[in-house]
């Protein structure tokens, strides 16, 4: 096994946690770390010498996700739109799982400020390369990391209130 695949196979547990992340369920994360892999192992041996494993694994998990998210957002808008109605109705969800305070109000916030804290204070990237991740300025992440934190703690200093939408 070379070292790129060592590498990768260590990164591992960071990709899973950004994708929990990310998404709410652990298969939809593990889901989301399996299409990157199967993106990412192809191109592998392609790989520039010298090109950070990390930022780029994160960056097709993050590619992954967005295609998902638009994916979902189509296929969500044809159903909507098909005259075919099955009279099936989706089931009540009883069994919430109670998350920590954290947890609630970091997925309460925008998918955007919560990616930027996840990659900056989680995964102790630095700005810049949660920036390349992201394909913005590193002013906008640094901005998008000092309102997420903003945010965060202000609801963390509030009551919790589910978020609209």
């Amino acid at each position: 096994m070379d070292e790129r695949r060592r590498l990768l196979i260590a990164l591992l547990p960071e990709l899973r946690g950004y994708a929990r992340f990310l998404v709410r369920g652990t298969a939809e994360a593990d889901d989301l770390v399996q299409e990157t892999l199967v993106r990412a192992l192809p191109a592998l041996p392609q790989l520039v010498n010298g090109t950070s494993l990390r930022p780029w694994l994160f960056a097709i998990l993050r590619n992954a996700f967005f295609e998902q998210a638009r994916r979902r957002r189509s296929e969500h808008a044809a159903l909507q739109n098909s005259p075919i109605e099955t009279g099936a109705s989706l089931p009540e969800q009883h069994g919430r799982v109670d998350l920590t305070d954290l947890q609630r109000h970091l997925f309460a916030l925008p998918p955007l400020l919560r990616e930027a804290l996840v990659l900056v204070g989680a995964h102790g990237l630095s700005y810049e390369e949660a920036a390349a991740i992201c394909g913005v300025p590193v002013g906008t992440m640094k901005a998008r990391v000092s309102r997420g934190r903003a945010q965060l703690a202000r609801a963390m200093a509030a009551p919790f209130r589910e978020p609209e939408g």
